[in-house]
Order: C-alpha cells, then structure tokens, then sequence
C-alpha cells in the first residue's frame, strides 16, 4: 500500500470521527448488552451499564486482534483506500447509527460501518475494490451469528428447564438472578472483545495509508487499541435506552432464567466469532438468543412481528449506510 500526504489536520479529524462511532458503538449497543439484565430486574439501569462498560474495557486482555485485521485488510482493496474512503465509510456509519437510535431500531452498528466501507470504496474505484473473501465471510455470518445465537439460547433453556424441572420456581428466580450477573459479564466482554477491533481496524487501516504505520506490522499502535476500547466503554456508560425496550420486552418477556440463558448463548457465538476473527453484529446475536429463549418455551412467546421488523432492519443497514457512504465520499472529495 502506497502511502499518501495526509495533513496531520486531517489525520487527527479522522480518528476523531473513528472514536465518535466507536463511541456511538456502545451508546447504540449498550441496550444489546443490558436490556435482558434490566428487563428481568436483576440489575438497575445505571448498574447495568456501568458493569458493562467496565467488561467491555477488561476485553482488551481476553481476547486478540483477529477482527481488527479483518476489518482494516480484509474488506475492500487495501491499495484504494485514502482519507476520503475513510472519511465516507465513518460518516455514512454514523448518520445510519443515528438515524436507527433515534427510531429505537436495534440495527448493527457493525455492519454498518463495513457497508459504509463498502459504499465508499465503490463510490470512488467501482465493485473491484472489494475483497470478496473477506465481504463473503461477514455476509455469511450476518446469517449465522442470529442462527448460532437462535440455536445456543435455545439449547441453554432447554437444558436448564430439564436439570431444574423440580426445583421449586421460587429458588429458580433466586439462582438465576446471581446467574445473570455473570452471563451479562460474560455478554459484555464478549461485545467489547468483537466491537472496539472494527474502530480499531479503521484506524489502523487509516494510519498505514498516512505512512505512520506500516503494513506489515502484526499490531497497531498500543495507544489505537486503549483509545477504542476507551470509547466504546464509555459509549456504553452513556447507554441508548431506547432501544431497551425492543430488546428486551418487546420480542419476549423474560424472567431471569430465560436471561441468563439468552446472554449465554450470545455470549458463546461472540466469542467465537472474534476467535475466528469474524466482525459480526452483537445486534443480531443477542436477538437471535432472545427469541431462541421465547421459542424454546412456547412459539406464541415471540411476538414475531416485532422480531421480523428487526430483521428488516438488519437487510437495510448495509445497503443503506453504503449509500450514504458513497455521498459522504463525494463530499469529502470536495472538503478534505
């Protein structure tokens, strides 16, 4: 990748609006992480969202940089890629992450920043730009992570249904409300670990074409991977709480069993996913979960239509936010 002349102007503004999204990440997400906790009343909201953003942070020691290379190398062309690709792919992110929070809409701010990259690089280099490995691997997983997270939070409220079918349902509540704080830990480390790297990613994609970094190098700087993991922690202490609600009543009502196993299940694709080095949708995953969890006990738990809105929502947001990544990149032609 050949380096370009970038102001340092332009740099600092840049990474500027990569941790604004990073932050929006979490403030959009943190309704992912908490609503199952707050919605079953285990945990006040302000609790929750502290506990979650402090395990989204500890994810900086859990888990590798595998998502972060995919997002920054994977993707589109890294050979394309210059400010005014990245200026388009972080704006047409951003204005889609608002647009979704405002209406309550729980959509993927992952996928959103990858079709913001996509859009952009389009805009300026045609379909060739895109890398289809890469792209192929996060479409399929946009199919898989709700599937993965549908079957395992299913598979957990099954599971716990036999082993408890005696237990009294008072103790049960009792159990599962200590449970929960640990799966909600564990779903929150997990959003942390997979999330912050696709900032990351940007940033260091961002700083290889400036020269301040090189290609080859098997990390990015540390100070990257503190500042993203900073701002997604403190996006998610800021909370979107309205998108709660959606998450966490309006699909299904859960009971702190059926909590701690939705966040279980989430919790396991997460981590899977960021192993494989996948940047899937948190979004997609705890929903898939949440309404495993209500089908598990009986279909008429699921309010479908509610959970059919939500995919809508989630066939719309990379097309979308592409295309207003491809106007944010005619724009920035013209500013930067």
């Amino acid at each position: 990748m050949d380096s370009l002349h970038i102001s340092i102007y332009v740099l600092g503004l840049l990474i500027f609006l990569a941790l604004v999204f990073d932050f929006m990440n979490g403030f959009h997400d943190a309704a992912n992480a908490i609503a199952t906790v707050v919605s079953t009343g285990v945990l006040r909201p302000q609790t929750a969202v502290a506990m979650s953003a402090m395990f989204n942070f500890v994810a900086i020691f859990t888990v590798g940089l595998h998502v972060a290379s995919t997002v920054g190398k994977g993707t589109v062309d890294p050979h394309i890629v210059d400010h005014y690709v990245v200026f388009g792919a972080l704006v047409g992110a951003i204005i889609w992450n608002v647009i979704t929070w405002y209406y309550g809409i729980p959509s993927s701010s992952s996928h959103a920043l990858i079709g913001g990259l996509v859009g952009a690089a389009v805009a300026k280099s045609g379909t060739g730009a895109l890398v289809g490995g890469g792209l192929l691997k996060t479409v399929q997983w946009i199919i898989l992570s709700p599937l993965l997270g549908f079957i395992l939070g299913s598979l957990v409220m099954l599971a716990v249904s036999w082993i408890f079918v005696r237990t009294p349902p008072r103790k049960v509540d009792t159990w599962f409300r200590r449970l929960q704080l640990f799966s909600a830990a564990a779903y929150s480390l997990g959003h942390g670990g997979n999330d912050a790297q696709k900032t990351i990613g940007i940033i260091w994609m961002l700083l290889i074409v400036a020269g301040v970094s090189k290609a080859g190098d098997a990390a990015p700087p540390l100070w990257v991977i503190i500042s993203c993991y900073t701002a997604i922690s403190m996006g998610t202490l800021f909370g979107g709480w309205r998108i709660v609600r959606t998450m966490g009543q309006k699909i299904t009502k859960l009971k702190p069993v059926g909590g701690f196993c939705a966040e279980s299940g989430g919790a396991i694709t997460l981590f899977i996913a960021s192993a494989i080095g996948v940047p899937v949708s948190t979004t997609h995953t705890i929903t898939g979960a949440i309404v495993g969890v209500g089908s598990a006990q009986k279909a008429s738990a699921v309010r479908w239509g509610v959970a059919g809105n939500i995919v809508w929502a989630w066939v719309f947001t990379i097309p979308a936010s592409a295309f207003m990544a491809a106007i944010a990149w005619w724009v920035g032609t013209h500013i930067l």
